[in-house]
């Protein structure tokens, strides 16, 4: 019996597959590749990381009107501007790469290389989730201790905690949807397997034959005597043959 996960896996890619892809030579579909709904959570997370490294690399940073210094819109934390454009950028290069690499999955005929891509794109995943909810932490607690908005672009500072926000959910539903792709696995293809068929109840032979043991009668050699049978046997005569003449003749005594 095969698993449910693995019909549904075999209904959505339209036969046997290998890591939530179908198999080599399949071809590719681009109209059902667009709607699947990984490539548009990545499509999502693509944007949320433009909006905040954007927000903050535009409008992040400003200056008093008594200094030409620049510092960060949250609280005046230099780095906390730097961590958002850092993880923003890398997620905006990673969803480029990771959508090259869902396209290119279909075409990898080897199934140990499929395993170290969505191995990869599960990491990854997994690892910006946790980033961006640290990003998310940090920003709304600097943004809640700035005080002093005057001249801030306070638009700009809650568009970037708020997409920060929406990006713990869609690399979270990433980090799923990749567990899913590993966990499948290569589903069952469709070559059947042999099993040994059951022997049947009402066959005159028995379903294995064992041969009945053979036993030689014994043999026994016939014996045959050095003379060869030429007449009466002469071995049992006397050495000293009386006369048949006379029965009562004795030879003399000397």
């Amino acid at each position: 019996m095969i698993p449910e996960d693995r019909l549904r896996d075999m209904e959505e890619t339209g036969g046997a597959s290998a890591y939530g892809a179908p198999l080599a030579g399949g071809g590719f579909d681009f109209y059902k590749f667009i709607r699947q709904p990984q490539t548009i959570v990545r499509v999502l997370s693509w944007v949320f990381a433009l909006v905040v490294f954007a927000c903050i690399t535009t409008e992040g940073h400003i200056n008093s009107v008594h200094s030409s210094e620049v510092y960060c819109i949250f609280n005046q934390n230099n780095s906390a501007c730097q961590y958002a454009v850092g993880i923003g950028v890398i997620a905006f290069l990673a969803c480029v790469a990771f959508l090259v690499l869902d396209v290119y999955l279909p075409f990898m005929s080897n199934s140990q290389e499929r395993k170290y891509a969505v191995m990869a794109d599960l990491g990854f995943s997994g690892a910006w989730t946790f980033l961006w909810f640290v990003c998310f932490c940090l920003l709304a607690s600097l943004w809640g201790r700035t005080h002093d908005v005057s001249g801030i672009p306070e638009d700009a500072a809650r568009a970037t905690v708020a997409f920060s926000f929406f990006s713990i959910a869609t690399w979270g539903i990433l980090t799923y949807f990749a567990l899913c792709r590993f966990r499948r696995g290569v589903s069952e293809v469709t070559l059947s397997t042999y099993t040994e068929p059951q022997p049947e109840l009402h066959t005159p032979y028995p379903p294995t034959y064992a041969p009945t043991s053979y036993n030689p009668t014994t043999y026994t050699p016939t014996t045959y005597s050095v003379y060869p049978n030429i007449g009466p046997d002469v071995r049992q005569q006397p050495l000293n043959p009386q006369p048949q003449g006379d029965a009562g003749y004795q030879p003399p005594n000397y």
